[in-house]
């Protein structure tokens, strides 16, 4: 019987759901029909299919063929079924023996010429099959996500004549020749914090939310050191462990970006201008992709001159920021891209760029502005502090007792390695329940208590003032969490102290 069955994975989100390709010729007026839910991508695949079997050498059978991509409920597209359709067909057809395709798995566009083209996204394959311990034959161009991955059954193919011949037994197919030792190199970060000219109490924020992973909002004057700030904090995060790293590749792989192999372990930062729409920033489409909160999974998400994003937008992050992933529903499909990011934002106090004496901006006009943002969303951040403009003379002063990033960089790993070590997570992960064995004292949680109820803050923000203070102790090597260290969190709250002296002034 004139049949044969290939070995390939689809595109589900991250994931890379098994698909079989089942190629059966029979009598009849030569046909070539594709059935088992494929889009207009996979039914040109007929037309690649058969120019590349004949310009390659082979005999394209003048019989009815018929391809069922199983299972037949999950949709299909990309080039990516062109290689195991054209040697399902050789298969049936008996070009190549059906022994050689046992345990194996093929994935790879075809051009017309019979070479094989890279496929995009094909990360996530890599790590199924090397899951299913199968053999996987990709095309060459595919190598980058092959050596990330370092999966010693995997054969790279440039050509499909080159490929019927390994089958064949007559030649030998690529593999990996080096490990992934080249992957722990990693380069130095190039902007310093000691670059930053004075921001004494600014810098110590960003250490803090380095250390626990936190939130941070920074409000100040045009030019006072805002972005500035918020780019040196990549230098002060620890690099991604290897399942960390492959988890964050997947994801860029899933939406057609590459990560170089010397970044592999450097975490993500991402910065979308404020015209960004939502679908590009939570992800989506009628193909659905990653938006930029998957693209920053443990690493940071810079928004600057946050008050001009669209209100609808920036509330589409308050699911997400809390849940540490997004979930993208479908009429085919329910996909859930993971997307723990750490917030970084920058804005100013007031239309105008001022707040205060001095001021072109109305208390009404400010109001209105600081009213793009909504309550839920900005009770989201654990730390917002004002940057204040310099002093004068601070711009000619010699900055000689600047710590560098590499000091701070030391502290800030230090502190992580003591909450992995107490609850096996950060700071800013930790549940109400893990908060209560952090090592607080029932006098300074009343203190914080009243506190947060004089200021009219919510349950959220006392929970996160706890993990703000957990986090100050870790840094200093305390075990116990005393009042000092919630009142210095207390402290980060110039977003809060903001809105408060607005409403004084509307009165």
């Amino acid at each position: 019987m004139a049949i044969a069955c290939v070995a390939t994975r689809a595109s589900l989100g991250v994931e890379a759901p098994a698909v079989t390709v089942e190629v059966h010729l029979a009598n009849g007026l030569p046909a070539f029909n594709l059935v088992g839910l494929p889009e207009a991508s996979v039914r040109e695949a007929r037309e690649r299919v058969r120019s590349a079997l004949v310009n390659a050498g082979f005999e394209f059978p003048m019989r009815r063929i018929t391809v069922n991509l199983a299972p037949a409920d999950l949709p299909k597209q990309g080039g990516r079924y062109d290689l195991p359709i054209a040697i399902g067909i050789l298969a049936a057809s008996g070009q190549i023996p059906l022994t050689s395709l046992k345990n194996r798995e093929f994935a790879g566009e075809l051009a017309l010429s019979g070479e094989v083209r890279f496929c995009p996204g094909l990360l996530p394959v890599i790590v199924a099959a090397r899951r299913e311990n199968r053999e996987l034959i990709l095309p060459l161009a595919n190598r980058a996500d092959a050596e990330l991955v370092d999966y010693p059954a995997i054969r790279l193919c440039s050509q499909l004549v080159h490929l019927v011949a390994f089958l064949h037994g007559q030649q030998p197919l690529p593999g990996l020749e080096q490990g992934t030792e080249w992957l722990e190199e990693q380069a130095q970060a190039s902007n310093c914090l000691s670059e930053v000219t004075g921001q004494y109490q600014a810098k110590q924020a960003l250490e803090i939310a380095a250390a626990g992973a936190h939130n941070l909002l920074m409000l100040g004057l045009p030019g006072c050191g805002k972005t500035m700030l918020a780019s040196r904090i990549m230098g002060l995060l620890p690099a991604l462990h290897y399942d960390e790293a492959l988890e964050v590749a997947a994801l860029h792989s899933v939406a057609g970006l590459n990560i170089k192999p010397n970044e592999f372990h450097r975490r993500p930062f991402r910065a979308p201008h404020h015209t960004c729409s939502a679908i590009s920033l939570v992800g989506g489409g009628s193909v659905p992709k990653p938006g930029e909160i998957s693209l920053a999974h443990r690493g940071v998400l810079f928004l600057d001159e946050l008050p001009e994003f669209p209100r609808k937008v920036l509330d589409c992050l308050r699911e997400p920021m809390e849940t540490g992933e997004v979930v993208i529903s479908r009429a085919a499909a329910k996909l859930t891209f993971a997307s723990r990011f750490q917030l970084i934002a920058a804005m100013n106090p007031s239309p105008c760029g001022s707040a205060g004496t001095g001021s072109r901006s109305s208390p009404e006009q400010i109001s209105r502005y600081l009213a793009r943002l909504s309550g839920p969303f900005l009770d989201r951040f654990d730390l917002s502090i004002e940057v204040p403009p310099l002093p004068p003379g601070a711009l000619t002063q010699t900055n000689q007792n600047a710590e560098t990033t590499e000091t701070v960089a030391k502290r800030v790993a230090a502190a992580r390695e003591r909450q992995l070590a107490r609850a096996g997570k950060l700071n800013s992960e930790l549940n109400g329940k893990e908060l209560e064995q952090a090592g607080f004292s029932r006098v300074d949680l009343e203190f914080l208590e009243q506190s947060v109820n004089r200021l009219g803050l919510s349950v959220r923000s006392y929970h996160r003032l706890q993990r703000v203070g957990r986090t100050i102790a870790d840094l200093e090597n305390c075990p116990n969490v005393e009042r000092k260290h919630l009142a210095q969190a207390l402290g980060y709250r110039a977003m809060d102290r903001l809105l408060a002296s607005l409403a004084q002034q509307l009165v």
